[in-house]
């Protein structure tokens, strides 16, 4: 159980690995994963390691399998994810997967080279068969003798049809339809107006060969004289990547050439569905391995990564390994190295040997699902030293209550709590459903933000002005409450804030005063427990030092200023009632005074008899602490070093100055922090009342717009502003204040409770495992 506080305890150990069982025990040691293999080779290059080939043909094989993940994300086929986890092959199994992947690479890139090249022949013939008609149509226009006409004026209007009959050769082509505008100011540019150029859109998309993509065409033919012309044509034509087809001048000839077209065009769609269900079977088949096929290639290249980082004897018999790892484990892994052993078939066994080192082990705290949430947080601000106190279980229990203090609205946090419910019911469904188009249902409700009157108010019913039951008064709308009338209070609300005070004029003066002490009382309490924790770390280090001239001096500066001030508050709420509450000293004005030592003040009278003699001796306790953190640590430092140096005659390095300046350092930050760290605290005071506010004035400026309307158009108004009202409730009350309540929590965590215990610069226990290692591609 003392584990749970305390990171765990590790130990450098040493492996003696045999050479045929060294693959198969670092295999299990993987799948246990408790174990940190330290790098014995730091000055070897990566490429002159023992294992670098089997690492490369691994790197070869998690290549090929990437190439056909590809295929298969391409082809919108679902892979089979069975949860099996395979055990690592045996080395001598990797010729068979690397001959596996290079035939089902080599099939599909063959199957999509035959796919591309019958697709680049199945739109050249489609391109082709709408030149076919598209030119048709246009030689029927052609016939038209008002279309014959103008195009006859073009052409013998220019110097190429002068002295000579009329004799006009075309091409015909497609290209994007895009560029057809700037392809005919290109035409008419160079060729100087002497073509004639139609062209039509192609109304269906056509697929690109090479990238699948659905392009839009347009057919076109130009009418030319000439072989000049006929070769400027042509160069533009493929400046503009137009593809020309060749064209029949009769129209019989163009029929005939129609109807073959078709015919091919039949044939290779029937031979492209053909060649797409075999490699649509290709995939699906790979498809239901691939999981298993990637764990297995990415633990073999883990296993052969680990192996170089160990060093080989002379004998080249034996691999020798050092490895971090906690001490309550040291059983399983002697365990996990005779499985591995005689997995291997090896009759020699593993040898664990445990070493000393002067060496800082990682720190590694063990969580489960619950409480690794917490552990990261405390991990976000540092990984701490070895055997420190760890602060993640005090802050599963303080971070949810810091944030439901600064949050304040029971049923907003109730319907968080609904939220979060609903993520861990259904936990193990959206884990396993790892599309990113995966969303959250959207809240379709919010709950009342104002006060809700639950419970009866704890107003007498005999109180002149009557009270209903939401709250509002019958007559008069506001009310001013005094407590000190007699028989206005039949006793305490017994869950958070009597709902009478949500009609009070005298309620944020109220709600202020108790809030602000609430959040003092709270701060002190927790960094007094932080303070205290600081003594469990000097007791297990065997420092008594600073306890002595550490926490000693801490605890009782904080207690006596601060720890006083928390006192202060419970005499006052016990000792003045609601009848004498009116002529109770100022505490705040109260505290400033004994710092000051200022006594003298006729309108803060004492709280009790003794009051200054008590302050004047907690205030010079207080200063009395400073020295003895600031001074009386360093030079008793400075004492030791000597009786050390006296005792072994020798010269032991201590830098007197860096000393003094560190634990100076450390006494100014300390009792500075102590104030603005109880400061920092009202922080719950200010984010409860934001909230509360914020609340309240949703409801008064939204809803109320819905429910000042009796007509019968009223309920539809009604039913919008609702939903507006639902909306910015979770948008701001729910996730902004949520996330603000949040990030305040951390921020108290961190800087006003962490830092009194907690270093946090220590370096993390890292193991080699495989369910780490194969996290980061498929939990995706």
């Amino acid at each position: 159980m003392g584990e749970l506080f305390r990171s765990e305890e590790m130990t450098l150990a040493q492996l003696f690995l045999q050479s045929e069982a060294a693959y198969c025990c670092v295999s299990e040691l993987g799948e246990l994963g408790m174990v940190q293999f330290r790098d014995l080779n730091p000055d070897v290059n990566v490429f002159q390691r023992k294992f670098v080939n089997e690492v490369r043909r691994c790197e070869e094989m998690d290549r090929k399998l990437r190439f056909v993940e590809k295929e298969i994300k391409k082809a919108s086929i679902s892979q089979v994810d069975t949860g099996e986890n395979p055990e690592v092959p045996f080395p001598r199994d990797m010729i068979d997967l690397e001959a596996t992947f290079e035939k089902l690479e080599n099939e599909l890139k063959e199957i999509n080279t035959n796919q591309e090249a019958l697709k680049k022949n199945f739109l050249e013939l489609t391109e082709l068969k709408h030149i076919l008609r598209r030119t048709q149509q246009f030689f029927d226009e052609m016939e038209d003798p008002n279309l014959l006409e103008e195009s006859s004026s073009l052409m013998e209007g220019n110097e190429v049809g002068r002295g000579a009959p009329l004799r006009l050769g075309f091409v015909a082509g497609v290209i994007s339809r895009e560029r057809i505008p700037t392809f005919e100011r290109m035409l008419w540019r160079v060729c100087r107006g002497n073509v004639f150029l139609r062209q039509a859109d192609i109304e269906d998309p056509l697929e690109d060969p090479a990238t699948g993509d659905q392009v839009h065409k347009s057919v076109f033919i130009i009418f030319f004289q000439g072989d000049q012309l006929k070769n400027r044509v042509k160069k533009i034509c493929e400046g503009f990547r137009a593809s020309l087809y060749p064209c029949p001048e009769t129209p019989m000839e163009r029929k005939e050439m129609l109807a073959g077209v078709n015919t091919r065009i039949d044939d290779l769609q029937m031979v492209l569905n053909q060649t797409e269900d075999h490699r649509q079977r290709v995939l699906q088949a790979a498809s239901k391995t691939m999981r298993v096929w990637f764990i297995k290639v990415r633990k073999m290249k883990a296993i052969y990564h680990t192996l170089n980082l160990c060093n080989i004897d002379v004998t080249q018999k034996c691999l020798i390994a050092e490895v971090w790892c906690p001490v309550s484990d040291l059983d399983s892994i002697q365990f996990a190295l005779r499985r591995g052993t005689e997995r291997s078939g090896s009759t020699v066994p593993s040898i664990l040997n445990r070493m000393l080192t002067k060496q800082t082990p990682p720190t590694f705290n063990k969580t489960n699902k619950f409480t690794s949430g917490f552990q990261n947080i405390v991990d976000a601000y540092g990984i701490g030293n070895y055997r420190e106190i760890n602060p993640a279980p005090y802050t599963i229990i303080t971070f949810p209550f810091l944030f439901a203090v600064m949050f304040g609205d029971m049923g907003h946090g109730l319907l968080m709590t609904s939220l979060a419910l609903y993520l861990v019911i259904r936990e193990s469904r959206l884990l396993s459903q790892k599309s990113d188009n995966e969303s959250l249902d959207v809240l379709t409700c919010a709950i009342k933000t104002i006060p809700l009157n639950v419970l009866t108010s704890c107003l007498h019913k005999r109180y002149p002005v009557p009270c209903s039951r939401f709250g509002t008064l019958g007559e008069n709308a506001l009310l001013q409450l005094d407590p000190a009338v007699p028989g206005v209070f039949n006793g305490p609300y017994p869950l958070g804030i009597d709902p009478i005070w949500n009609i009070a004029t005298n309620k944020l003066t109220f709600l202020n005063s108790f809030k602000m002490k609430m959040s003092i009382i709270l701060g002190v309490t927790h960094m007094l427990f932080g303070v205290s924790l600081s003594l469990f770390n000097h007791l297990y280090f065997k420092k008594p030092l600073n306890i002595f001239l550490g926490f000693i001096p801490e605890i009782v500066f904080m207690s006596s200023l601060f720890g006083y001030l928390v006192l202060l508050v419970f005499y006052k709420w016990t000792a003045y009632d609601v009848f004498s509450s009116k002529d109770a000293p100022s505490l705040l004005i109260h505290f400033i005074n004994m710092c000051l030592f200022n006594y003298n003040d006729p309108t803060n009278k004492p709280l009790y008899r003794g009051q200054m003699g008590i302050q004047i001796l907690l205030v010079l306790i207080a200063l009395a602490c400073v020295p003895c953190m600031l001074i009386a640590k360093t030079l008793v430092l400075r004492r030791q070093h000597l009786w050390k140096a006296n005792m072994l005659f020798s010269v032991l390095q201590f830098d007197f100055g860096d000393v003094a300046v560190h634990q100076a350092i450390h006494t100014i930050e300390y009792c500075l922090g102590c104030i603005s760290n109880t400061a920092s605290y009202l922080r719950l005071w200010a984010l409860s009342l934001a909230h509360a506010q914020l609340s309240e004035v949703l409801w008064t400026m939204v809803m109320h717009l819905g429910l000042a309307s009796s007509s019968g158009g009223g309920f539809f108004a009604l039913t919008i502003i609702f939903a507006a009202f639902a909306v910015l409730t979770v948008c701001i009350l729910l996730i902004m204040e949520g996330l603000s309540a949040f990030l305040h929590a951390l921020r108290l965590h961190w800087v006003e409770f962490q830092n009194k215990f907690y270093c946090g610069q220590g370096f993390k226990f890292v193991p080699f495992s495989f369910e780490s290692i194969l996290e980061g591609r498929f939990d995706e």
